[in-house]
């Protein structure tokens, strides 16, 4: 018995510690401990000691008074070796290089993690305008051109399952509607893509594309251009450019 509860105790330990480090990934910069323990719940003193341990081993870092919390260096070694250690973002180099090439867009590589999408790699626009990106970058899937391409893949019941009925709104544009989400996607799934317009960043129109090396998809590849840039001709140079890359990628992912 006394074995079990010590099992049981290292795992809450374990729970509360990635709980945490997702706590500060999720919200950048420097927190006071009353903010974290209001925003975590857990107790004042287990908190306290759990960030002094964190801060030791480099996981979290202090300010200079040391009341403030904020995440540490160790987080992003670790998110380094995961990027630099996937076989996708290693096989799409190539693809990415030339999509960004022959779109003069910003391009992303993205991977479906719950309801969100991750971004794993990215290629700038040579243009003066362009949208910010970075890789490691978290937005809501039902919000981008990614997230509705990985969605599509799926059927409308794991959607729904997936996905709460009233959608956290990004810009006024969101599509806030489960419902009308799903019927949305069934037009990607005609299309073979996706379009997110001004749903996720005003002034900013994405195309996507899922990649089909595993179903239901896990990655999508995204071109992303300025409304004030984009025509109708370059509009369609964007999409051919897209399919074309879709099957580079799957081409190049297809042992994977």
């Amino acid at each position: 018995m006394a074995g079990a509860e010590a099992s049981g105790a290292q795992v809450k330990s374990a729970v509360r510690t990635v709980e945490l480090l997702e706590f500060f990934a999720g919200r950048p910069g420097m927190h006071a401990l009353a903010a974290v323990q209001e925003a975590v719940g857990y107790p004042k003193s287990s908190l306290y000691m759990l960030l002094r341990t964190l801060v030791e081993l480099g996981w979290v870092e202090t300010d200079a008074t040391g009341t403030r919390y904020g995440i540490g260096v160790r987080a992003l070694l670790v998110g380094t070796s995961y990027i630099d250690g996937d076989e996708v973002v290693a096989a799409s180099r190539t693809t990415l290089d030339r999509l960004s090439d022959d779109t003069a867009e910003t391009i992303h590589l993205a991977r479906l993690d719950g309801t969100s999408v991750v971004y794993l790699a990215t290629r700038q626009s040579r243009h003066h305008l362009r949208p910010f990106s970075r890789v490691g970058r978290r937005l809501p899937a039902h919000a981008t051109a990614l997230g509705k391409a990985l969605l599509a893949t799926h059927d409308d019941a794991r959607v729904r399952a997936l996905l709460p009925a009233a959608l956290p709104a990004v810009t006024e544009h969101t599509i806030t509607d489960r419902e009308r989400l799903i019927e949305e996607l069934a037009t990607v799934r005609e299309l073979g893509y996706a379009v997110d317009r001004e749903e996720s960043t005003l002034g900013l129109r994405c195309f996507a594309v899922a990649i089909p090396y595993r179903t239901p998809s896990r990655d999508a590849l995204s071109c992303s251009v300025p409304v004030a840039r984009l025509t109708p001709a370059h509009e369609q140079l964007i999409k051919d450019a897209l399919f074309d890359a879709r099957d580079r990628l799957t081409l190049a992912t297809r042992r994977l």
